[in-house]
């Protein structure tokens, strides 16, 4: 799944940058996800493989806040990104004739830069929170990466402030951006039942198909995670856990290239041009 995520997620930043035509809105929200899931990934993926190959070895304890920061900080960029390419759906099929007008380069730019700052903004609290606690009941966490929780449970104190920080902001910055999505995609839905002939119905929907399901690759896994964590923990053995939380990171950042270079004809033409004038050269 990393070695997908690396060769995948890199060819699509590859051609987006290489191919003009490709600078627009979509295609450079398209890159953004791109650049999120390739970091993602690589925050999680080099450790999970060092545990295979060389065992269990101790971190730095500072290596581990910071591994925390950049997980849930990359998460909630994902999820805004997510957000703005469901608004930039709606405004292209709802408004088609002003979309040029509504979503510009520079928009996409800006948006950008504030999905970053604000998970910045709201994760940085999960590393202080747990960096005031000075004692730990164990030192050894079974997740391959250091979650908030999973090491908020070793530390010897009253963790409510923790839990009530993880709780609200998961609630908060997902169920904000599913709402968003779900909001999005109802206008678009409104639009196209609206459309006179089948034919526009379905190739309306059709540009619309491969963001669904990149939305349901990232939201499916991370709310089963989210659930088994928060009302199975004593039910649910830990080694599902731990899968969960695993697949929940790796699989979208692997399964994102794959699905908009099936589904996106622009993208799919020109990998398969680029590889094509490859075996020629060859």
């Amino acid at each position: 799944m990393y070695l997908l995520s690396l060769l995948g997620n890199g060819a699509l930043l590859a051609v987006v940058q290489t191919d003009s035509t490709l600078h627009q809105p979509m295609f450079l929200l398209l890159a953004t996800l791109a650049a999120t899931d390739l970091s993602l990934a690589t925050s999680v993926a080099p450790g999970l493989l060092a545990v295979l190959w060389l065992g269990p070895r101790p971190v730095p304890y500072t290596a581990c806040l910071v591994q925390m920061f950049f997980v849930h900080a990359l998460t909630a960029v994902e999820s805004g990104v997510l957000l703005a390419m469901a608004c930039d759906r709606a405004a292209a099929v709802g408004r088609p004739l002003h979309y040029p007008i509504l979503v510009t380069k520079a928009r996409v730019g800006y948006a950008a830069l504030a999905l970053v700052l604000k998970a910045v903004a709201i994760v940085v609290p999960f590393p202080l929170l747990v960096a005031r606690f000075e004692h730990f009941q164990a030192q050894t966490t079974h997740h391959v990466y250091c979650a908030h929780m999973a090491v908020v449970e070793l530390v010897v104190g009253d963790t409510g402030a923790n839990n009530l920080y993880g709780l609200v902001l998961s609630l908060a910055v997902s169920g904000i951006d599913i709402l968003g999505i779900t909001g999005s995609y109802g206008l678009i839905a409104h639009t196209v039942l609206q459309l006179p002939t089948r034919e526009a119905r379905a190739k309306a929907f059709g540009t619309c198909s491969s963001h669904i399901c990149v939305i349901l690759a990232f939201y499916v896994p991370g709310l089963v995670s989210y659930l088994t964590h928060r009302f199975g923990r004593h039910t649910i053995p830990k080694p599902v856990h731990i899968l969960l939380s695993n697949i929940y990171l790796l699989l979208p950042p692997a399964l994102n290239p794959l699905i908009y270079g099936a589904h996106t004809k622009q993208i799919r033409d020109r990998l398969l041009e680029i590889f094509t004038v490859k075996k020629s050269q060859f």
